[in-house]
């Protein structure tokens, strides 16, 4: 007995849809605010995700310097970066870097959750990420993406 084959769907770069998606960071856990974009970006959300292409959407996140680490994650975490020369490795602790530079922090947290290769970075050319409450992008007309299991619950 002869099965039919149905051919498996792959998007053509034309038919991918772009939308735009803003999400307000105040008050919200950095690992759970970061999962939940990653996974925008990436464009595993859609039904036409494929893993070998960019599917995904552009994604802004405002007031980055609201975001909140859970314990004292803060002050343990440290963030390395390296010159590329020997001996240039450089550390800071999560807390002096989001002092220093919030958008940073941020950006950094979510590229660490997606692809190692190529595609990640194109991925990660789709995010946006600002400080304080306003961005540039209100041509686009983002709509709001909905976080609200990433917001931090006090006790």
């Amino acid at each position: 007995m002869k099965v039919a084959r149905v051919p498996t769907y792959t998007p053509k770069a034309a038919e991918i849809q772009r939308a735009w998606y803003v999400v307000d960071a105040e008050g919200m856990v950095l690992g759970r605010l970061a999962t939940e974009v990653a996974r925008v970006l990436r464009g595993k959300h859609k039904p036409v995700f494929t893993p070998h292409l960019d599917t995904g959407d552009h994604v802004i996140v405002v007031n980055a310097d609201k975001v909140v680490l859970t314990s004292d994650k803060a002050d343990r975490k440290v963030i390395y970066r390296h010159s590329g020369y020997p001996g240039g490795i450089k550390s800071e602790t999560f807390a002096h870097l989001h002092g220093r530079r919030p958008e940073e922090a941020v950006r950094r947290s979510i590229r660490g959750m997606l692809p190692k290769t190529r595609l990640g970075r194109q991925q990660l050319s789709k995010l946006k990420v600002y400080a304080g409450p306003s961005h540039p992008h209100a041509a686009q007309q983002p709509q709001p993406l909905d976080v609200a299991h990433a917001r931090h619950r006090t006790a």
